[in-house]
């Protein structure tokens, strides 16, 4: 490969918690970082919505600031590539480049109940076809409620103005030179309607969400030419050569890439991963899992040369996010490093249990009713004691994933790498180890793990690396955390875990019921 020590890629990780970009070199370092952070709005139950405005300052705030250490410390930038929070979606005038209404997050589920009725018609041949149910939010059909409702969008449609993609269309469309809106399948198939075998869109299930399919982005792949950087917005002209799901690029970034090997990235959400390889996951005469039951799903793990690799994921949405809102909303920490710091003084959690479930669960099963719960609490519970009931609850949801993946996958995992920001938190790898009954590798760098995973998929075309096994080379363990608990010990702490969450999700089912129950009495 012909590049020079200086030379670098530009790597963007837009996640939904913040946005960062930062400059990774062809031994793998992570320099001249960049963060901000970005506001999620909750205005009422099942909402999630953010400024779209905001996500693109902000990454081009970060990008200016990288570039601006690159020219400091003579360093080159050959490419630019693009990690970002998949399925949560823009609709923006093409004239003015504005965003018309708010983000909607992937975390929303104000559509559960309609997405709930057509699952009952639609759910066997959307997991046959895109690898998961019709599930709790749907980008297409919040758009095309928008676009019945909201005259703004309408008007805009009218008038062959009107744009819709998620969150890497957005910030390509910006971006890019190309000037046309474009997706890629590590995002695609997270927001319900891609093709994982044709790769194409099931236009059927678009058709019957009332989505229009001229509004439907192109498909690219993951690692292609996606154009090139626009000088006027950050002074560089350099090719942008991938843009990929955070979770998908974290992937890469912690050397996770060949059939049997397991990961964790613990962002926003935590997302777990069970690598299958080239080839998709079925069940018996061909027909595709019963990922439904147990909320696994299949996703694309990394798309190039014409040749995809598959995932079977699940994951818990608000784990990161549950920290901030702790510490953030209800003031109880000041931060995630103290609730860490307070967990290790004690040696268990004193019967105290945390269910994260602030937008509902989606493992053991998909239950957008369910909520957050905090149980166990005694008079002599103490405050560590709280901080250890936390970061519990992440790790047995974790270990949930984790098993219904294997079990989807029909893999057995031997050692799960952890990446994302919460791997700063020694506490919580050790309580995953204990609760999975497996070693938790790092990686070094972990926590910018997309940044690096991104890198990793631009250089593999030849820029640096000719293949991505080339690539990851770069990468070194960090720490292995072995489990320190006996099996009979595991084992009872996970009957006494999954026993409260089935009392969340009777409740949940209860509550449901009951709603249902009124509003047919009202009708």
């Amino acid at each position: 490969m012909r590049h020079e020590s200086q030379d670098v890629i530009l790597c963007i990780d837009e996640g939904t918690s913040g946005t960062r970009a930062a400059l990774v070199d062809a031994q793998g370092v992570v320099r001249c970082e960049a963060y901000e952070a970005l506001r999620i709005d909750a205005p009422r139950p099942g909402t999630v919505e953010q400024d779209a405005h905001e996500i693109l300052d902000k990454t081009l705030a970060v990008c200016r600031a990288s570039i601006a250490g690159a020219r400091r410390e003579n360093k080159r930038i050959r490419a630019l590539g693009i990690s970002t929070q998949r399925s949560s979606a823009v609709l923006w005038d093409a004239r003015t480049g504005r965003a018309l209404v708010p983000v909607m997050v992937w975390q929303d589920t104000r559509y559960a109940d309609e997405l709930a009725e057509l699952a009952r018609s639609w759910d066997e041949a959307l997991v046959g076809r895109t690898g998961r149910p019709a599930g709790a939010r749907s980008p297409y059909l919040w758009a095309a409620r928008h676009l019945r409702e909201t005259k703004i969008v309408a008007e805009a449609f009218e008038r062959r103005r009107l744009r819709f993609g998620t969150i890497d269309s957005w910030l390509l469309w910006h971006l890019s030179t190309q000037g046309v809106v474009v997706t890629t399948p590590t995002n695609a198939c997270s927001s319900g309607a891609y093709l994982m075998s044709s790769h194409a869109y099931y236009e059927d299930w678009i058709a019957a969400l009332g989505f229009p399919r001229e509004l439907l982005p192109e498909l690219r792949e993951d690692a292609s030419d996606l154009g090139r950087t626009k000088k006027a917005l950050l002074d560089i002209d350099v090719p942008i050569l991938a843009c990929m799901g955070d979770q998908h690029a974290g992937a890469i970034g912690l050397g996770c890439i060949d059939r049997s090997q397991a990961l964790c990235v613990h962002g926003t959400g935590s997302f777990l991963n069970v690598i299958t390889g080239p080839e998709m996951i079925t069940g018996p005469e061909g027909q595709a899992p019963d990922e439904a039951r147990g909320g696994t799903l299949r996703v694309v793990a990394r798309r190039a040369r014409g040749l995809s690799h598959f995932a079977v994921e699940s994951s818990v949405p608000a784990t990161g996010a549950a920290l901030n809102w702790l510490c953030e909303r209800l003031r109880w920490f000041d931060d995630a490093s103290q609730i860490d710091a307070l967990a290790s003084t004690v040696r268990s959690a004193g019967g105290v249990v945390f269910i994260p479930a602030l937008t509902g669960l989606r493992a053991p099963r998909l239950a957008p009713a369910a909520r957050a719960s905090l149980s166990g609490i005694a008079m002599s519970t103490e405050r560590a004691e709280l901080a250890f009931a936390i970061l519990e609850g992440i790790a047995h949801s974790a270990a949930t994933c984790l098993e219904l993946s294997e079990a989807t996958a029909g893999i057995e995992v031997e050692e799960l790498v952890v990446g994302g920001g919460l791997t700063a938190s020694a506490s919580l790898l050790q309580m995953q180890a204990n609760v999975t009954g497996l070693p938790i590798r790092t990686v070094r760098g972990s926590d910018t793990a997309s940044l690096r995973g991104v890198a990793l998929m631009v250089g593999s075309s030849g820029l640096f690396w000719d293949s991505l096994g080339a690539a990851l080379t770069v990468l070194t363990t960090d720490a292995v955390f072995e489990p320190a608990m006996s099996e009979d010990a595991r084992m009872a702490c996970r009957r006494r875990w999954t026993a409260r969450v089935d009392d969340e999700l009777r409740h949940a089912g209860d509550a449901a019921a009951t709603t249902s129950a009124k509003e047919t009495r009202a009708c």
